[in-house]
Formats: C-alpha cells, structure tokens, sequence
C-alpha cells in the first residue's frame, strides 16, 4: 500500500551507507543516488526536529550460510559513515553486527523514549539490512514506511523481490518526494 500518513513522531532510519559499500556494484540504482536521495530525508527530518538514526554495520552474524560470512579484518574506516549524509550531532547511532538494526542495539528504547510511533527507511541493501530492520520494526509494533528509491541491492531480483512482496506485508512504501510532502502535512507533536 502506498504510504498514505506520517505520524506525528516519525524517526528515519539510513541503513549501512557507509565508506565500505560505496564501490559495491549497487542495482537498480547507483549508491550515489541512494546517498543522495537519504540526505534529503535527513535534511527534513532535521528540520522538522525529528530523530535520525544513522546505522551501520561492523560485523556479521554467527552461524553459518552457504555465502559464509567473513571474519576478515576490514580497511581502516570501513564502518565510516559516507560523508554524503552529513551526520550530525544530534543523530542517533547505531552499530549492529548483523541484518537488523533493532537486534541487540536498544534501539526500540531509544526511540520508545522519544515517542517515535512510526519509521522511515532508507539505504543499503534493500534485501538484506533494510528488510531485516524492517522486520524488525514489526515485531517492535512501529509503523513503517520504505523509501524505495532510497534504496538499492547488489542484486535487482532481490531488490524487486523486497520492494513488491515483501515490504507491502511489512508497512507502506513510497518515494521520497512522496514522503517529504506528506511530512509537510502531517500534523505536528
């Protein structure tokens, strides 16, 4: 269902936009897109004196998969934030070491704490860390909405997969202009 309402008190959460990812072979849209159109979320919501919560990844879960999951060492600021968000102060973060940003962060405290009753989502990838925090969010009871052209996936069957069939059971999906001129009309806390 297209996203029809913002909350009052809405959080973003940008998923994994971070240095180690830029050069990922990124479909149907490039990272520069998805950088691009998650800092104008930003940018509203920081106005609009609404949570932002910058996520990003260090690790990967235990267990094993038939990908594997590396234990290597990364670069030197891999988990680095893109600079491309312009983090602020004022930002919440929140480093996981798997697929959900809500998984052994407190992040559903924090954002309980403020009231938050709704999340926006954006970035990287759309498969794998926005669905998961995606899913985490319902299991938390959080309204959510997706920014699909704030998103992108190495792989564009996983992506497509997400956005059509996956995501319409989760919440609402939109794209960002969509969003940025329903936060202009919602109603204010």
């Amino acid at each position: 269902m297209p996203v029809t309402v913002i909350d009052p008190k809405p959080a973003l959460i940008i998923v994994d936009l971070q240095k180690g990812l830029l050069n990922a072979p990124t479909k149907p849209l490039p990272m520069a897109e998805v950088i691009d159109q998650a800092a104008r979320l930003a940018r509203t919501f920081r106005a609009n004196d609404l949570p932002v919560v910058l996520v990003n990844v260090e690790g990967s879960p235990p267990g094993r998969s038939e990908f594997g999951h590396s234990s290597a060492a990364r670069p030197q600021g891999w988990a680095d934030l893109v600079d491309g968000l312009d983090a602020q102060p004022s930002d919440i973060r929140v480093t996981k070491n798997g697929w959900n940003a809500f998984h052994d962060t407190g992040l559903s405290t924090i954002l309980r704490g403020l009231g938050v009753t709704q999340v926006l989502l954006a970035g990287v990838a759309t498969s794998v860390g926005v669905e998961g925090t995606a899913r985490g969010a319902l299991d938390y009871g959080y309204h959510i909405v997706l920014a699909t052209d704030a998103m992108t996936d190495v792989d564009t069957d996983a992506h497509v997969n997400s956005v059509e069939r996956i995501f319409p059971k989760l919440g609402e999906t939109g794209t960002v202009s969509h969003i940025l001129a329903l936060i202009d009309g919602r109603p204010s806390s």
